[in-house]
């Protein structure tokens, strides 16, 4: 117990005593825990990473009470675990530095696009996917954000158009021979189409789901992009985010999440490079 009140003390007395530079290393580490926990809650790893508390907590306890063999014991393990850990968040730990080195450093020096081509761009996806919904043709539709996508570009043919929602229509066509790959938009126009996507490898997916929709929730556990799924089968409209994926929208609830993933966070992004760069703040139409 009095181990425990000097340890509460000092904590104590180096909060009060922390200068701007030690509440800023704080918050960093903060934000990475953070990063590290949604990270795991999306992945099939949460029972590897409550086992590590699980260990890290006895380790705490054994030393607090005292128990030196079960501290030593603990310890070793601590430091073999390191390596196993490695070992078993590989696939995450390579997902987290392709999404780090995929970042596009041109797209974010140069701005992003004004918000009126993108707003276009999702009413002419919302336009195209209804209408093929009700006719049942599938569809992959990858709206690119900060990372960028230039290696599954490459994989298809470049097309540099406007979006538009008949020529969306025409390019998943079941006879095109461009609709089986992926759509890719990015600053509002159509990029390229035909494009290959790496598949899910998530254990937990439900049997149901085809190629289009783990292709789909693989690029979007790859990246920071928003895809957009129209199922051949049923005519469902389904978005993948972040490695999630959600099924059966209707058109507004389509648009509405299309509109809070790439239209809020374009203008939050871009307020925040005009304060980065000290430029002028310019005013924006309400939405």
């Amino acid at each position: 117990m009095e181990q425990f009140k000097s340890e509460l003390t000092r904590s104590l007395n180096y909060l009060l005593s922390a200068s701007i530079s030690d509440i800023v290393d704080m918050l960093i580490i903060a934000f990475l825990i953070y990063k590290l926990i949604g990270l795991i809650r999306r992945t099939n790893s949460n029972r590897v990473a409550k086992g590590v508390l699980i260990v890290v907590f006895a380790l705490w306890v054994s030393d607090w009470l005292r128990l030196p063999v079960v501290n030593f014991v603990l310890t070793k393990a601590v430091e073999l675990g390191l390596l196993a850990l490695v070992i078993l968040f590989q696939p995450e730990i390579r997902r987290f530095l392709e999404r780090v080195g995929s970042g596009s450093i041109v797209s974010f020096l140069r701005g992003n696009v004004h918000a009126q081509v993108v707003d276009a761009a999702i009413t002419q996806t919302v336009l195209a996917c209804s209408s093929m919904s009700q006719s049942r043709t599938g569809a992959l539709i990858v709206f690119e954000r900060v990372n960028a996508l230039d290696n599954q570009i490459n994989t298809g043919t470049i097309i540099n158009a406007d979006t538009t929602a008949e020529l969306m229509k025409n390019v998943f066509f079941n006879k095109a021979p461009l609709h089986d790959g992926a759509l890719i938009i990015r600053d509002g126009r159509i990029a390229a189409a035909g494009c290959m996507l790496p598949l899910s490898n998530n254990p937990n997916l439900s049997r149901d789901l085809g190629m289009r929709h783990r292709a789909g929730i693989g690029m979007s556990e790859q990246s920071d992009a928003v895809i957009a799924i129209v199922s051949e089968e049923t005519g469902a409209i389904s978005i993948a985010v972040d490695g999630m994926l959600k099924r059966h929208l209707n058109p507004d609830t389509f648009e509405k999440i299309l509109r809070n993933e790439l239209i809020v966070e374009e203008q939050s992004e871009a307020k925040a490079k005009k304060k980065l760069f000290g430029l002028p703040r310019v005013k924006k139409d309400e939405e």
